[in-house]
């Protein structure tokens, strides 16, 4: 969910509130005017010094702001809902959108697009967007979202030189193993193998013994489907207590390009019986159970209340069960 948290004082200090939705008037809830620092979690949210959504406006994206400009100014606060994954503008060059335009999709110096202080009027197609009265996001700043078609500024001075888009906050993902669809192959491997001989008509003891370490491993990685739009870094986790894999984890966590890898080391050690029969050999192996498991995962990305839904796959591939077979033949 996105929020925001205010505080009293610069540094994150003194009396806080949580907010998830628009406030239009901060008196009303006993926080007019105190605002010095400010966490956003989530999408953006823009802060007016007046109430109703009025007066000069500050946007803060996701993050953690330690000082606020102008502290203790602050009197409504407005959450961003727009989708912001793919934002347009169009910039007039007079008002009520006419004379030469210029659309744009990305941050803008408009001193080298050749726009410089001349947009009098703009239509925003998609997203939300931050117009700067002065190049490099300097000087008065207004707010303009999906929808809004302003056919005049306030101020004849075209006093427009940068802009840019909002930026969504960072996208939660929710992952569901389908099991039904599980591909699961399981082979034994031998690993090692001791013999002994009895060629006599007699019963021979032996003390005899092999006790080795064996490193048994278990990779778990993820895969990403070809159309995946989820960013690097962004990181969930995924249940996997019902693959049945022979070990204690349950949980695998999963980020953007990585995957995660264990290493164990058991020894095992493995006795002969003290009596081997006359004209007998006896063979012991060690076994270790290999299991590889495929199984694909459906993605929920959920970004600033809208959800889509994405493909992957979880792999993991363990080599952990160890076990001593014990055979006896006639010579």
């Amino acid at each position: 969910m996105s929020k925001i948290i205010v505080y009293e004082h610069p540094d994150f200090q003194g009396f806080s509130r949580e907010f998830t939705s628009d406030v239009p008037n901060l008196r009303e809830v006993c926080f007019d005017d105190c605002i010095s620092s400010v966490k956003v979690i989530g999408q953006p949210w823009v802060l007016y010094r007046d109430p109703n959504y009025q007066g000069q406006q500050r946007v803060f994206e996701e993050g953690e702001y330690a000082s606020v400009e102008e502290h203790d100014t602050i009197s409504s606060l407005q959450l961003v809902t727009e989708d912001l994954s793919d934002p347009q503008i169009t910039l007039y060059e007079h008002e009520r959108f006419k004379g030469k335009c210029i659309v744009l999709t990305c941050e803008t110096n408009l001193c080298q697009a050749s726009f410089n202080d001349t947009a009098s009027s703009h239509k925003v197609q998609r997203g939300a967007w931050v117009l700067y009265e002065h190049i490099d996001r300097g000087g008065v700043q207004m707010v303009a979202r999906a929808g809004d078609e302003k056919s005049a500024y306030a101020s004849s001075d075209n006093r427009l030189s940068h802009l840019r888009p909002l930026k969504p906050g960072r996208p939660t993902v929710t992952a569901e193993i389908l099991w039904d669809k599980k591909e699961e192959q399981v082979r034994s491997v031998t690993i090692d193998s001791m013999c002994s001989l009895n060629h006599s008509d007699h019963k021979q003891s032996f003390s005899a013994g092999l006790s080795r370490e064996h490193e048994v491993l278990i990779t778990e990685t993820f895969t990403f489907s070809d159309s995946s739009q989820i960013s690097k870094g962004v990181s969930f986790s995924i249940d996997v207590s019902q693959a049945r894999l022979k070990f204690n984890a349950s949980t695998f966590s999963v980020e953007k390009g990585g995957s995660n890898t264990k290493t164990e080391r058991k020894k095992v050690q493995v006795s002969l019986p003290v009596k081997l029969h006359p004209r007998t050999k006896l063979t012991v192996k060690v076994v270790r159970e290999e299991v590889d498991v495929k199984v694909p995962v459906k993605l929920t990305v959920t970004q600033g209340g809208r959800s889509k839904t994405e493909y992957g796959e979880y792999r993991c591939q363990s080599r952990l069960a160890l076990t001593a077979e014990y055979r006896e033949e006639k010579l």
